[in-house]
């Protein structure tokens, strides 16, 4: 990236603030000819620009930027209201207040977002054009992929389509499904930590935005609004959804391996017993783990968990799931299928880590394992899985390395 600033100061805090956090490599050019050179030489992701310099003023900076079609971020010591009109019709991304350290941090997290938003899915769902083609443009500054939709039942089926959109947006005013119930119905396929949603309206019912909140957006705009509280709105709501996500990952994925956890599992699996659907689980258990810890040391025996994790997903988790329950035990659900089905897959993925060593920083380790397969049958879970033991205690009692089902 690219910081076209004449302070010395300014531009020594930001790079070291740029590097350190996020590992860009950045140039620094002290003036408006300079950055032009660089600009001609490299094709930057975003360039943090000040306002005013030595041989550039009114933003003339801001254009030679946007004529590479780069991003800008910019900078400046003061601005007023008309300038700041004038700044914001030149299409930035943003523009910072240089006169604190939080400044600068601000600056670095606009710069992380920017890069995370190239992989962000945003539906806009609006039946006015103007209305849509103007939210997509404020969006496609901040690099996000835009998706539109005419109106809410339109809205729907994209997301049918396209289940890994991570933000709606959504007007009031539509025909067929208003933006409220479009809410409504999202939240019905989608959880919080799936997407989020932001309603708009220029109606003057002040019940609005409660309307769309209690029914399950995360935040609310009052039409027409200023750019800069747009792009504050989304990029606040997206990192309230990073931040659902971690804790979402932290409570249901194991911190070694990334398998599901043993609470996640059962909260997938145990309305199976009222449900009544085909379903068996194998309990599976890494042969004599206990002498790799022991022979090579824990830190050998985690690279040995994950990577056999690694493998259990690769085989299974497209279309069953996989979970850690604890120490080197590990169960796969399979639901639809009877244990006969799902012990010949188990077998097979056996036959398949007992031919392929793993690699460790100690070597190559040849790794099995011992199953047993259980289907629950007008029961509970808990008692499924107590008959998948007792089947696992079966295999390595006959030699280990091997599957047994019932």
């Amino acid at each position: 990236m690219l910081i076209v600033e004449d302070s010395i100061t300014v531009s020594k805090i930001l790079k070291h603030m740029i590097v350190q956090d996020l590992g860009y490599h950045v140039d620094i050019a002290p003036d408006m000819s300079s950055a032009l050179t660089f600009l001609e030489e490299n094709q930057y992701f975003v360039v943090v620009a000040d306002l005013n310099l030595p041989d550039a003023s009114d933003g003339d900076i801001v254009k030679l930027v946007a004529s590479y079609s780069t991003p800008c971020i910019v900078l400046t010591s003061n601005l007023d209201a008309a300038q700041r009109r004038e700044i914001l019709k030149l299409s930035i991304v943003d523009y910072i207040p240089k006169d604190k350290r939080h400044s600068y941090q601000y600056v670095v997290k606009l710069i992380d977002r920017l890069y995370r938003n190239q992989d962000v899915k945003v539906l806009v769902a609006d039946d006015s054009l103007v209305s849509r083609k103007f939210v997509k443009m404020l969006l496609e500054q901040h690099l996000f992929k835009v998706i539109e939709a005419n109106d809410g039942e339109e809205a729907l089926a994209v997301l049918q389509a396209q289940p890994d959109i991570q933000l709606l947006i959504t007007d009031y005013n539509m025909p067929k499904v208003d933006g409220v119930e479009l809410v409504l119905r999202v939240r019905e396929q989608f959880n919080r930590e799936d997407i989020a949603i932001i309603g708009l309206s220029n109606d003057n019912d002040e019940s609005l935005s409660a309307k769309f909140i209690k029914n399950g957006a995360n935040d609310f705009l009052q039409k027409p609004f200023v750019h800069e509280e747009f792009h504050c709105r989304v990029l606040n709501t997206l990192d309230s959804l990073d931040m659902m996500r971690n804790l979402w990952r932290k409570a249901n994925r194991d911190y070694l391996t990334k398998a599901y956890t043993r609470r996640y599992f059962f909260g997938q699996y145990q309305q199976n017993d009222s449900e009544q659907k085909l379903l068996s689980v194998a309990l599976l258990d890494i042969d004599f783990f206990k002498k790799i810890n022991d022979t090579y040391g824990h830190d050998v025996g985690d690279e040995v968990l994950i990577e056999f994790v690694q493998r259990l997903e690769n085989a299974f988790a497209a279309n069953f799931t996989v979970a850690r329950f604890g120490g080197e035990e590990f169960v796969v659900a399979f639901k639809g299928l009877d244990a006969i089905k799902a012990s010949l897959l188990v077998n097979k993925f056996r036959e398949q880590c007992e031919s392929n060593p793993i690699m460790t920083s100690a070597g190559d380790l040849s790794v099995s394992f011992s199953c047993g397969v259980s289907t629950v049958n007008n029961e509970t879970l808990d008692h499924a899985l107590q008959r998948a033991d007792e089947l696992l205690y079966k295999a390595k009692n006959a030699g280990r390395n091997r599957v047994v089902s019932q």
